[in-house]
């Protein structure tokens, strides 16, 4: 693969390379560019779920103890991947070997092309309905609109990820919050009364679970992005800091807009509040922010499986996600429950095979490996139990299994 070069005309996303130094970003851009991957709706669902199910000291506590659970796995996602310059596909190419990291490639790309497609209807279905009487024509005129829009920015790579970011994040956080406290002022006595009365049968220990699950599969192609930092500790801390406040807002958005409209997306408390176009930019926003770094990952996975340049891989992860967007919207979130736990045990065995071997990954180390079977096995082990055992946390079960086998082959081996 002759395309790894930063000159002009060739591949400047590194997809078979690590990034070089000179090509690395400062820390507000990385912070925008993770801070926008976090601005992302399926999450307000979540965040409707938990004000559902806790009153506030509950949510609270939800919110932090998720909030750290993730941290600690994509922080150390964020970290290896800013340290070796690896994009997640690379990595997994040194702890799954090569032919092994198809594995983890066709699951990030199965997965980010389903969020973008299910991205893509959470905006044009509720953008019809409210502009254009909700016709089939005008969602599936939206639907491909957003479509080109938003599988060109991933198309263009890094650069136009980081301008979308930040013409984004600034927009949907200071428009959502300003929204989120004129519903609440609206309401009946303090948030705290709000959320009392609907609160039922959550535990924290299961809005934790809700939380790291929300994002814990997008979370797991946190290197593909944080590559691109100066430093480790840059990686780390702008992944933890961006996903913990990013995330926290949105299920804050779920939550008021459950509380105020009964609904799950701040989409529906702008509209109460007749804030419509405003509204509209939001939504688009919010999901665009999120769906442009979904087809950057399926397309680097992509080109890893089948050795061709990332852009081409990007455009047909986005013409296949628009095609499918109403229908994905409708039958595969239940599918995307299942996908969610299958990927936390890649991201751990990344994590681990870098610790464990550093050598290896090294400038100018090779790839000596075709499949490590031990991964494999962590994998498929990691996601039967997750799917399966109903107790704790499912993610986690996932990784503690897929680590438990991986490194049990290391010492195997190693013997």
């Amino acid at each position: 693969m002759g395309h790894t070069k930063g000159n002009a005309g060739t591949d400047a996303d590194y997809a078979a390379s690590a990034v070089p130094q000179e090509s690395r970003r400062g820390l507000l851009t990385m912070f925008m560019i993770m801070l926008g991957f976090t601005f992302f709706s399926a999450s307000m669902w979540v965040g409707q779920e938990m004000a559902a199910g806790l009153d506030f000291a509950g949510f609270m506590g939800a919110l932090i103890l998720g909030g750290i659970i993730l941290g600690l796995y994509t922080g150390l996602l964020g970290y290896v991947g800013a340290k070796t310059g690896l994009s997640l596909d690379l990595l997994a190419q040194k702890a799954f070997g090569v032919r092994g990291s198809y594995l983890p490639s066709a699951m990030i790309s199965l997965t980010q092309i389903g969020w973008f497609g299910v991205g893509l209807a959470m905006f044009a279905i509720p953008v019809a309905n409210e502009l254009l009487g909700g016709s089939s024509t005008a969602q599936w005129a939206l639907v491909i609109i957003a479509g080109i829009c938003m599988t060109g920015s991933a198309y263009f790579g890094i650069k136009s990820l980081t301008i979308v970011s930040y013409v984004a994040v600034p927009l949907v956080a200071i428009l959502g919050t300003v929204s989120m406290i004129l519903a609440i002022r609206q309401g009946n006595g303090t948030i705290v009364d709000q959320f009392a009365v609907s609160s039922g049968t959550l535990s924290v220990i299961g809005g934790a679970g809700l939380v790291v699950g929300s994002f814990v599969s997008g979370g797991t192609a946190t290197p593909n992005f944080t590559r691109f930092a100066k430093s480790g500790i840059s990686g780390l801390v702008t992944t933890v800091v961006a996903f913990f406040i990013g995330n926290s807002l949105m299920f804050f958005f779920g939550a008021v807009s459950y509380i105020f409209v009964g609904g799950n997306d701040i989409f529906e408390v702008m509209i109460r509040l007749n804030l419509f176009y405003l509204a509209v930019l939001v939504l688009g926003l919010n999901i665009w922010t999120t769906n442009d770094n979904a087809l950057y990952s399926a397309g680097l996975g992509l080109a890893n499986i089948f050795h061709q340049e990332k852009k081409p891989m990007v455009l047909i992860s986005g013409i296949i996600g628009t095609i499918t967007a109403v229908w994905l919207y409708y039958n595969f979130c239940n599918w995307l429950n299942v996908l969610n736990c299958t990927l936390p045990p890649v991201g751990i065995i990344l994590v681990l095979g870098y610790f464990m071997h550093q050598r290896d990954y090294q400038p100018g180390a090779g790839n000596t490996k075709d499949v490590d079977w031990f991964a494999v096995a962590g994998v498929v082990l990691g996601a039967i139990v997750a799917n399966l055992l109903n107790w704790g946390v499912a993610s986690i079960n996932g990784m503690v299994v897929a680590a438990v086998c991986y490194c049990v082959g290391q010492a195997i081996k190693s013997r």
